[in-house]
């Protein structure tokens, strides 16, 4: 296969909302430039891209995929991603190595929320952007009421490049403003004819190229004075202007086509080779230590892994991009993270599922190995001596999480490593043991995300697996004052246990007066790990207590503090004082103060009118205007309080808290609510006290499950 140098190496994602059409678009690119020789679907499942069974059943796709074309003398390197945002991980990691996004509107429902939610990394990653306009065939196209969308959501960087004779169901030219020619496509699509702009087009047409060559040499002082001087730009620099507006993020170029009927896609890929930017145009790579490394295709040998697959009979494939040097097969690379030393045995061209051999690539240059020992997704390759890495990824926290257990418990190891293979390839699942709800956790980007770990745990690994709701990470603490002592004493020959604790719990609070009226010898402050505090203090004197039994004493307050005798969760934001006790010469040793230390400040915590703490979440929901009175609604059922609300291009944004008890399937609740057209995201924010009623339903709970 021809080797092509880093000017001529074109990286996009296709990205957009789920059916905009990125895998029919992916498709037709392919069988333009010839890599295949006829064009799949998505219904007959016969697509390059979405190739995974689970993608077959669903009927879109979950996973991103790779694939190339050699269109012109240009390689261009295509990641078609899934449009839900349930597989948002897909999407940023394919962002993160893409030189442009292409961002597909469908004409029939304009800028929709999985646009918004996608957009929010396109800025994020500073990535050069084009549009197209797609499924303007449908009879139910409105490309004029999209592109005002567009504009009124992105901004005046929104530049018009193509627009369509007519659309609906007479889709068949398209009047291009770069060339100022007509392309009309023949019914089955494919080259199209290059015609005279029609007599009743041309003031139109002349306006908005007039328009887009201002844009263009708004771009470059140099532009700008050959259009002061001529009035115009010629067609190279044109593609110069707009190539330095699109670096800029001043740029937005707008095309329009048919992707199913392969009207528009060839003038795209022709876009995309003269005018988008190569990764050696881009802005150079940050490194781990703040430092930057620019692509060059001289520089040190270096790349960067950005998805990790796992094919059921191939093992692992790491895809990379070349983002410095040459690599070629048979070099050795050093991994910083795992400080492990990795040989390139093999490279490959991935179009789907199909490997080419290739024996390098250049700077720029996105390829998969297999192979590697030590490797994972966000890891750094550099030559043995250059020990440096690149700024990873950051994938999005989790949103949902649900328990899940085996069917059969002889499983429980195969499942904790096939959970570790699944989260290597899909970071944003994560999986953990959480000690405090004595359950496996499962946790992902929304229930179809984790629906579809549960297939692939079903159908790749042939685990049965069920999910589980899972518990509630409360919190107890106590909101007055009180004390108890408990004297323990054990006898039964030989040495006993004896000792004996006074002690007082208090509710703590940030910046609270010492107290009073005791003499304090020391003072313990603890960061508990599961969030908020414990002040522990000796209040000791006279020596009835020995100094060496006050450890003993924290012990075992920790201990309880771990098992709260509400709800058995943990306990927080309480201050200890101990100020009196007994011990004995013989009898008294560590396990004794400690025993006596723990049911002491139960009896206290008790008495202390204790309270529930529920985790509250900081929950954005993405929702159309004219839903937004049900979500609100439906948000008030779940105990939410609203902060406000905001407006994002079409979309209004309701901002509220709401316990994490109240969030058990709230996405399907949302989707069902909206039409599939809301998302949301959650996170965090603070401990909550639970309503009385709640507490006492839960505290029964408690104690029927300990009775059993």
């Amino acid at each position: 296969m021809k080797v092509y140098d880093d000017k001529h190496i074109k990286n996009v994602v296709l990205l957009g909302a789920s059916k905009s059409g990125k895998t029919t678009l992916a498709e037709a690119m392919l069988f333009e430039a010839g890599i295949i020789n006829r064009r799949g679907t998505v219904e007959e499942k016969t697509t390059v891209s979405d190739y995974h069974e689970i993608e077959h059943e669903r009927g879109s796709s979950v996973y991103a995929t790779s694939m190339h074309t050699e269109w012109r003398n240009y390689k261009i390197n295509i990641i078609d991603t899934p449009g839900l945002d349930d597989f948002i991980g897909e999407v940023i990691s394919s962002l993160r190595v893409a030189d442009t996004a292409v961002m597909l509107l469908n004409a029939e429902h304009g800028v929709e929320v999985g646009t918004e939610l996608i957009w929010k990394y396109v800025e994020e990653f500073k990535k050069p952007i084009i549009f197209a306009i797609n499924h303007v065939d449908h009879n139910k196209s409105d490309f004029e009421g999209t592109l005002e969308q567009a504009q009124t959501r992105f901004g005046k960087a929104i530049t018009l490049m193509q627009y369509p004779l007519k659309q609906g169901d007479g889709f068949n030219s398209i009047i291009d403003l770069l060339k100022m020619v007509m392309y009309t496509f023949p019914p089955q699509g494919g080259k199209p004819k290059k015609l005279p702009i029609p007599i009743e087009e041309q003031e139109r047409a002349n306006t908005l190229h007039n328009e887009l060559v201002e844009k263009a040499a708004e771009n470059d002082e140099k532009l700008m004075e050959i259009f002061f001087e001529k009035g115009s730009l010629n067609e190279d620099e044109l593609r110069e202007g707009l190539k330095l507006g699109m670096l800029h993020h001043d740029v937005y170029p707008v095309f329009c086509m048919s992707a199913k009927k392969d009207m528009g896609s060839g003038r795209l890929m022709g876009f995309i080779d003269n005018v988008a930017p190569s990764a050696t145009d881009q802005f150079k790579e940050r490194l781990k230590d703040g430092s930057e490394l620019a692509c060059n295709p001289k520089g040190t040998p270096a790349l960067f892994v950005f998805k990790t697959l796992i094919e059921p009979h191939l093992g692992k494939i790491y895809f990379f991009k070349v983002m410095s040097g040459e690599v070629k097969t048979g070099m050795d690379f050093y991994n910083p993270a795992s400080r492990a030393s990795e040989r390139i045995n093999q490279l490959f061209i991935m179009d789907g599922k199909n490997r080419i051999p290739v024996e390098k690539f250049t700077a720029g240059d996105i390829g998969a190995t297999l192979k590697l020992k030590s490797t994972q997704t966000n890891h750094t390759l550099c030559i043995p001596g250059k020990d440096f890495e690149f700024d990873p990824i950051r994938f999005p926290e989790s949103r949902i999480n649900t328990a899940i257990i085996t069917k059969n418990k002889t499983d429980d190891d195969k499942l904790s490593m096939v959970l570790s293979d699944i989260h290597q390839e899909d970071p944003t699942i994560n999986v953990e043991y959480s000690r405090e709800l004595r359950q496996v956790i499962l946790s992902g980007q929304g229930e179809l995300h984790l629906a579809t770990a549960k297939w692939r745990l079903s159908h790749i690994y042939h685990l049965e697996v069920e999910f589980i709701k899972p518990r509630i990470p409360y919190r107890e603490t106590i909101q007055k004052p009180s004390q108890a002592n408990y004297r323990h004493k054990k006898q039964s020959g030989g040495s006993g246990q004896f000792g004996e604790v006074y002690l007082k719990v208090e509710p703590y609070y940030e910046d609270m007066p010492e107290p009073t009226g005791l003499s304090i010898r020391d003072k313990e402050v603890i960061e508990l790990t599961w969030g908020g505090k414990l002040l522990f203090y000796n209040c000791i004197v006279g020596g009835v207590i020995d100094q060496r039994y006050l450890p003993s004493i924290l012990k075992g307050v920790m201990e309880k503090m771990q098992e709260g005798p509400i709800t058995g969760s943990f306990v927080r934001d309480i201050r200890v004082i101990v100020y009196d006790g007994k011990m004995h010469a013989v009898d008294s040793n560590d396990i004794s103060f400690k025993i006596a230390g723990m049911m002491a400040f139960k009896d206290a915590f008790q008495q202390a009118d204790p309270k529930i703490l529920e985790p509250i979440y900081e929950v954005e929901i993405f929702v159309p205007e004219e839903l937004m009175g049900d979500v609100v609604m439906d948000l008030q059922t779940r105990r939410s309080v609203i902060l406000g609300m905001d407006t994002k291009g079409n979309y209004r944004v309701v901002k509220a808290r709401t316990p994490l008890a109240e969030l058990d399937k709230y996405s399907t609740s949302l989707r069902s609510i909206t039409q599939g057209k809301g998302s949301y995201t959650g996170r965090f924010a603070e401990y909550a006290m639970v309503p009385s009623e709640i507490q006492k339903k839960l505290a029964e709970e408690y104690k029927k499950m300990e009775s059993h």
